[in-house]
């Protein structure tokens, strides 16, 4: 048994790190009425949470529009575009790929009687465009274009677009008017590069070009072709739209999230996937069979008397890690708050138990909440500037060792980031691409009686405040009034006398306003709480 706290925590620690190495996943994915919750379970925690709409669209990353270019802004070399969102979108000179012009010569030239398919073969292309280019030159308004979501709608600014176009696969992405096929340099073998990349140049067809993800070395040659061939025809399935009408419209979309999340996370640690809707367990066990057919077998039907969200104890973990304080172990916590620039956390040890080693005590307090932090960042997907305050340490071996480990608890977050030293201030900045918005689930609500101020009337104008209240209703011709107070607010109210006695309040205002005063009592209200109704029970005081 370890013989200190310290002791206890780096035995643990180390458990701990044993036991992610070999860490089991879980997708749990609840489909409502109007929405679809995804959540990603990893050693039965949440890591993260998703959310699509079942019903109509949103905009979302990887989406690809047919949009029209609204405006042009040479200072920004850039233009406004619309998809059909009610903010405009947005699109950089340099987000407009090397190829754009074969892209835009395939809209102009589309239309019902063309052979799209010849059409597309044919078109060069050459020359890409110039990399100090002015955006002027390449688009006008009016014109159509093809265009994908990188960014979706943040606040006051609308999507940010890209118009080279991408098709990611579970092995390959799919680049259209491109002529090159990269591999990626996760891929250690020159053999299997080689391979890799034989193979599928000897596939791709005209005027396509393709990325192979780390995720096929190994993979033979009928899983490659077999995607090959789903992202081609997913591709040349929006042409027709293109070609009946130059109007905006959604060509396609991504994969659902889940099938997302699978395509990016899959891989042998994963060992379940629930779903409680039979069209999306489908449509998951279908996907998981192209991209990965051995594993087949995860995907499951939850048919539970419980909410799937409760039996797998989602619902609990949403409600403890989504607030403002979140709580960590031995009493620990972190306070989050969220501004449109950044996002600020602050560790506090709270009314842990300490060591006699202070500073030790506070390096385990922070590896703890470096822990909860890289957590939090993939659940609430926060992006952009992190200023992460932990708490000060004296040691500088301390302070680059939580910087290391730091770096590695956010290897598997799969958005680019970038985690910079501790100051001399223990200020640790983090930047994380924002790609969406921040996703915020409120567990608290606004209290009825003080509507959040944490200030209510006080107890000596009480009594005046309920008269005017009175006065109000009898001017408008309401003579029988019935007044909802808490028992305490009652008993003050009569001041131990009856209703009709001179010496309560009640009395006074019956004998003043010459109107029929009933008092109830709630034992559920606060203590200054009160509600004046009239005869037919409708509220007469909101």
């Amino acid at each position: 048994m370890p013989d200190s706290l310290f002791s206890y925590y780096k035995y643990h620690h180390c458990n701990f790190l044993m036991e992610s190495e070999k860490s089991e996943k879980d997708l749990i994915v609840d489909v409502t009425s109007t929405d679809v919750h995804i959540a990603l379970m990893e050693n039965h925690r949440l890591i993260e949470l998703n959310k699509e709409s079942s019903k109509g669209h949103s905009f979302s990353v990887g989406d690809v529009f047919l949009g029209k270019v609204k405006k042009i802004l040479p200072a920004l070399n850039a233009a406004f575009v619309d998809i059909g969102d009610k903010k405009e979108a947005f699109v950089h000179y340099l987000d407009l790929g090397l190829y754009f012009n074969a892209f835009d010569e395939f809209v102009r030239k589309s239309n019902p009687n063309t052979d799209l398919g010849t059409l597309y073969s044919k078109i060069k292309i050459g020359p890409i465009l110039e990399k100090e280019g002015r955006i002027e030159k390449v688009l006008t308004p009016g014109q159509m274009i093809i265009a994908q979501i990188v960014k979706e709608p943040i606040s006051t600014k609308g999507s940010r677009l890209t118009a080279e176009i991408s098709l990611a696969g579970r092995n390959i992405v799919l680049l259209p008017f491109a002529e090159k096929v990269s591999v990626s340099q996760k891929i250690s073998s020159k053999e299997e590069k080689k391979r890799l990349e034989t193979l599928v140049k000897s596939i791709l067809p005209k005027n396509y070009g393709a990325i192979i993800r780390t995720a096929a070395e190994g993979k033979n040659a009928a899983v490659l072709v077999a995607e090959v061939k789903s992202l081609i025809e997913k591709w040349e399935g929006s042409w027709q739209k293109v070609a009946k009408s130059k109007t905006t419209q959604l060509l396609f979309t991504e994969y659902s999230k889940t099938t997302t999340i699978l395509r990016d996370l899959l891989n042998d640690s994963f060992t379940n996937v629930y779903v409680n809707d039979e069209t999306i367990y489908e449509e998951t066990r279908k996907y998981i069979s192209l991209i990965s057919p051995d594993q087949e077998k995860i995907v499951k039907l939850y048919d539970g008397k419980d909410a799937i969200f409760d039996h797998f104890e989602v619902t609990r973990q949403i409600k403890s890690s989504f607030g403002k304080v979140v709580p960590m172990k031995q009493g620990a916590y972190l306070v989050i708050e969220t501004t449109e620039a950044l996002n600020v956390i602050d560790v506090n040890s709270g009314i842990r138990a300490k060591t006699s080693n202070q500073e030790e005590n506070t390096f385990e307090v922070n590896k703890i909440a470096a822990e909860e932090i890289a957590r939090q960042l993939r659940l609430r997907d926060m992006g952009g500037i992190v200023i992460v305050d932990f708490i000060d340490m004296e040691s500088g071996e301390h302070r680059n060792e939580l910087h290391r480990y730091m770096q590695q608890l956010m290897e598997n977050d799969r958005a680019k980031h970038n985690v910079l030293p501790l100051t001399k201030f223990g200020l640790m900045q983090i930047t994380r691409q924002r790609i969406r918005p921040v996703t915020e689930i409120n567990t608290t609500e606004v209290c009825p009686v003080c509507h959040g101020t944490g200030k209510i009337s006080s107890s000596v104008v009480i009594d005046e405040e309920i008269e005017r209240k009175i006065a109000f209703c009898v001017e408008k011709g309401n003579k029988e009034l019935t007044l909802k107070v808490s028992p305490i607010l009652g008993a003050y109210l009569k001041r131990g006398q009856s209703v009709l006695s001179d010496k309560s309040f009640i009395g006074k205002w019956k004998k003043k306003y010459g109107c029929k005063l009933t008092v109830t009592e709630a034992t559920d209200f606060s203590v200054l709480q009160n509600e004046l109704y009239d005869k037919k029970g409708d509220r007469s005081d909101s």
